[in-house]
């Protein structure tokens, strides 16, 4: 079952949401922006950048232009523009509500003492250069599986 896939929430109050609570939570800064079928969300917080790429599903898919029974999307089946917007709509709102909830489920363990800041947003966290720890050291973690070695992860130098 996906999370709010039937929310009522719109993209802007989630956004909001989201910025009021990483207030609360201490953070000093905040922005947001989309390109194309993304969103970011960026801020800083406890000295560190932290980034959020959220991806959205592009308008012309299947599922949007065409009726869907089930889980069988009907190719003879055409919606109406307007219907094809207010699904695509649904699915950014689903998508938004789901990252406001991940957001602040992480936050929340950090106050309850759960984790630390660092642990809950360790693959979000921007380094200098503007990439993020995920997008520095992903694909080594999938290597040391592979492989069954430990690759240094991080160039200390």
């Amino acid at each position: 079952m996906i999370y709010a896939k039937n929310t009522n929430v719109s993209v802007e109050k989630s956004e909001g949401e989201i910025k009021a609570l990483l207030i609360r939570y201490g953070a000093n800064s905040f922005a947001s922006a989309w390109q194309n079928n993304k969103a970011l969300i960026r801020f800083q917080a406890q000295n560190r950048m932290i980034q959020f790429i959220l991806p959205l599903p592009d308008p012309k898919e299947d599922r949007f232009i065409y009726r869907v029974w089930g889980k069988k999307i009907d190719k003879e089946n055409l919606r109406s523009e307007v219907d094809a917007h207010k699904e695509w709509e649904q699915a950014c709102r689903q998508r938004w509500r789901a990252l406001a909830l991940a957001i602040k489920a992480k936050l929340e363990a950090v106050e309850s003492e759960i984790t630390t800041f660092e642990e809950e947003f360790y693959s979000h966290i921007v380094m200098p250069g503007g990439k993020t720890l995920y997008e520095m050291t992903g694909k080594q973690v999938g290597l040391a599986y592979e492989t069954r070695k430990t690759p240094q992860l991080l160039d200390y130098k």
